[in-house]
């Protein structure tokens, strides 16, 4: 991926239609014309994009048409269903779990690994634009991590995740958790061989984010509601917010949690278990 305009390396193309008019790539808002990127340490490469949507924006008249309509993420796609495989042979389930900054996640999972780790073999990778920070504290649970700095990238991706797990021993896991960098956009798009996205909303962000940022909660199985402990200090309708996740994704599973207090965390544990036991089986 680039990391100045944030495409996949792909095809650019210079796309207009036969009455002049140009467009600008909708994902990336880079312009469609080839581009260089000097990434200011000697790497100077030239690439194109390919994305599957439609294109709008400027004017420019007297160009031809050329149309190239190719799903940007389908290496991505690729590279995700052969995680999937070799997760599904060695029994593990496999949770990426995606959120806002400041959410709470890691907490989560901190409290999440010390409560399971002595029945449950587990292993999490961390994923950050920089910093071990949170790596550091998974570690503090006795875990196995792997920490994975995107750089300027937005988001964890399947080529990230298949060069991860390589350092874990997958014949003798359980659970593999993998907590995205935080973000409720990018992470939506880029499946990377998991059974399940859980997103994680915490009471002090607001009940509109399922409305916000639909794709994220479209493409989530479960919503963990953070904080909960905190819900007689915040102005937070909580029944408002399950109404829009659920208007977005009928099919969402909710579980009500406070990290700091342990309120709700036991059934999520239990789903948890259930998942392990599904998939064990089919190892």
């Amino acid at each position: 991926m680039c990391t100045t305009c944030g495409c996949n390396a792909g095809r650019v193309v210079p796309v207009t239609t036969e009455n002049g008019r140009e467009f600008m790539c909708t994902t990336c808002g880079c312009s469609t014309e080839e581009h260089d990127h000097d990434h200011g340490d000697g790497h100077h490469h030239h690439h194109d994009h390919d994305h599957d949507h439609n294109h709008v924006l400027r004017m420019v008249p007297g160009r031809k048409i050329i149309s190239v309509e190719t799903d940007i993420l389908a290496r991505n796609n690729l590279l995700a269903m052969a995680n999937r495989d070799i997760f599904a042979e060695k029994g593990i389930f496999v949770l990426n779990l995606v959120s806002s900054p400041g959410s709470g996640k890691t907490t989560i999972l901190e409290k999440t690994l010390r409560d399971l780790s002595a029945t449950k073999r587990c292993a999490t990778i961390e994923g950050d634009q920089q910093t071990d920070n949170d790596a550091v504290r998974i570690a503090a649970t006795g875990v196995p991590v792997k920490q994975i700095n995107t750089g300027e990238a937005c988001h964890l991706d399947a080529r990230m995740i298949g060069n991860a797990v390589k350092e874990f021993d997958l014949d003798n896991l359980d659970i593999l958790f993998i907590e995205n960098v935080g973000n409720l956009v990018c992470p939506a798009s880029f499946d990377l061989g998991e059974n399940h996205k859980v997103v994680v909303l915490s009471v002090t962000e607001g009940e509109d984010k399922p409305f916000k940022y639909p794709q994220m909660f479209h493409a989530s199985d479960v919503m963990l509601i953070n904080k909960i402990d905190l819900l007689p200090h915040v102005d937070f309708d909580l029944a408002k917010c399950k109404k829009m996740a659920l208007w977005v994704n009928p099919n969402i599973t909710f579980f009500e949690v406070s990290a700091k207090t342990g309120e709700g965390l036991n059934e999520w544990y239990a789903w948890l278990a259930a998942g392990v036991r599904k998939h064990a089986a089919y190892g």
